[in-house]
């Protein structure tokens, strides 16, 4: 995947999202989590059910159960690849059952595992490969694409998609996080009226959030620029 134009050095994109409370790849425990029990819960549930009757889907859920304990367990490469045991790997069941829900599923977990293990270009991959509807869901797949594209040095590609993860959520839990990455993203590039359009969308829509109890220093550290 190509870079575009713009970029910056990781360290100073890391410094400017640093006080996101849900950074993904710095707070695991809050982003990552909400995504997979969404995924889980929501999707896994519909899937598992579908996968009655269905030998090939039984499979392949009883394949995806063992790699969500490989994921929990934070062993990635095994989540990915498979073991020696009999596990085929996100990567092979999404491969194997492309077009199914159990590779709907693997496309995203193959996705989060790439982040976690710091390569952003093959979790693009197979995140924007995941299709969801659900009003969560998808919006926390697009958030996640945002900061791969963050951490490539895609800044631009990277704003524009948390702003679209945080419109598409409409909540929140979500959307406040976003918009101040979005924001903090394009204050670190110098486009500051759209950083404060950013900011004060979280005042004005989410002013109960967590993010909205500070963003009037982020406005006007914005606005004197």
């Amino acid at each position: 995947m190509s870079k575009q134009n713009q970029t910056h050095d990781p360290l100073n994109v890391d410094e400017a999202l640093s006080t996101s409370e849900a950074f993904l790849f710095k707070y695991k425990n809050l982003l990552i989590g909400i995504v997979v029990a969404i995924v889980v819960i929501v999707c896994g549930f519909q899937a598992y059910t579908h996968f009655i009757g269905e030998p090939n889907e039984v499979k392949a859920s009883e394949a995806l159960f063992k790699g969500e304990q490989y994921f929990g367990n934070n062993d990635f490469e095994s989540a990915l690849k498979g073991d020696s045991l009999g596990y085929a790997g996100f990567l092979k069941i999404a491969d194997e059952y492309s077009g199914t829900d159990a590779g709907n599923l693997a496309n995203v977990y193959a996705g989060l595992c790439y982040a976690q293990l710091g390569k952003y270009e093959e979790a693009t991959t197979y995140l924007d490969k995941f299709s969801a509807d659900d009003y969560m869901v998808a919006p926390a797949i697009i958030g996640t694409l945002g900061n791969c594209y963050a951490q490539m040095g895609q800044l631009d590609k990277a704003a524009a998609t948390l702003l679209k993860a945080a419109h598409k959520a409409n909540s929140t839990t979500l959307s406040p996080i976003y918009l101040l990455q979005a924001g903090q993203i394009l204050e670190k590039q110098g486009k500051n009226a759209e950083a404060v359009d950013a900011y004060k969308e979280i005042k004005t829509q989410y002013g109960n959030s967590y993010q909205a109890m500070n963003i009037d220093k982020y406005i006007e550290r914005a606005s004197i620029k």
